[in-house]
């Protein structure tokens, strides 16, 4: 537990939004949501602990907060699914909890209402596919059982971008005013653009986890068929989450066809960094290994 309690950060703007509820009279109820988010997100950080993930932080945001915790994309699926849900499911507790305090002087039933109030808003919000939400973080784990790791996150990120835009158009007929919302959008355009601009060296961390990886046992092996006029980088961008690739590359000069596998393909991309060649010019290479 402490190495996770060090771990917790406090944005200053969060200080400023505190003063805010203090000198207008809504200090308990600015001080019941950041309780409900610190939960929300405590829960995403032990179940992550649980599983030796490295906890980067969790801070607390002016209007949220966020666990940032290992991704290099190569984690089992369900220990990724479970560090997902975990925040989500601290909000049933919590509820439940409520319903047992209204009895007692200490909580009254306006207490219990907002309570109730604020915990079925953050776990909805919550729940909305955009990233980095939870909603778009299960979007995006899907795509990668389902496509090509570089294939998932490309549609993954259009699938986050789309809400994102439906969400500012509503907000703009219906919300125009409304600043928190408009905070909360602009946090959320911004993520994705950072998402988006990162694509490049996720996919590096995502390749480099890879090479570090031995145990074949409990993936699936699979076999994917290439020509060897395929840039290597372009190969790479085949391999799929929770699959070990052989592949099976045509040569088109000789009509043969030779296998390699993954963990060699890895090595020229790291050795050679001629992410663009062709095949075809970094086979002989293999042969010397």
């Amino acid at each position: 537990m402490k190495e996770i309690t060090s771990k917790i950060k406090v944005n200053p703007l969060f200080w400023f939004v505190v003063g805010i509820g203090v000198l207008t009279g809504y200090f308990r109820e600015v001080l019941m949501i950041f309780l409900i988010v610190f939960i929300h997100e405590m829960g995403h950080a032990l179940a992550a602990h649980y599983y030796k993930w490295r906890i980067h932080k969790i801070e607390l945001l002016p209007f949220g907060g966020v666990a940032e915790v290992e991704d290099a994309g190569n984690r089992p699926f369900h220990e990724e699914l479970i560090v997902i849900i975990a925040g989500p499911l601290q909000h049933i507790w919590m509820i439940l909890l409520s319903y047992c305090f209204v009895h007692f002087s200490f909580w009254t039933a306006t207490d219990h209402r907002l309570f109730v109030w604020h915990n079925l808003m953050i776990l909805l919000f919550n729940l909305i596919p955009i990233l980095p939400l939870d909603g778009g973080r299960l979007v995006q784990l899907w795509c990668t059982y389902r496509f090509p790791y570089v294939q998932a996150l490309r549609y993954s990120r259009w699938a986050s971008i789309s809400v994102l835009l439906i969400l500012i158009s509503i907000s703009v007929i219906w919300f125009p005013y409304h600043l928190n919302l408009w905070v909360i959008l602009s946090f959320l355009g911004l993520m994705n653009y950072l998402e988006w601009k990162q694509r490049h060296y996720r996919f590096m961390r995502f390749l480099m986890a890879r090479r570090s990886f031995n145990d074949k046992q409990h993936v699936k092996q699979s076999s994917l068929s290439i020509r060897d006029s395929m840039p290597l980088k372009e190969a790479m961008k085949q391999i799929k989450r929770g699959h070990y690739h052989f592949y099976k590359v045509f040569q088109l000069k000789t009509g043969t066809a030779q296998t390699i596998e993954e963990k060699e393909l890895l090595h020229l991309l790291f050795t050679e960094k001629k992410p663009h060649v062709p095949l075809s010019q970094l086979l002989p290479e293999l042969k010397k290994l």
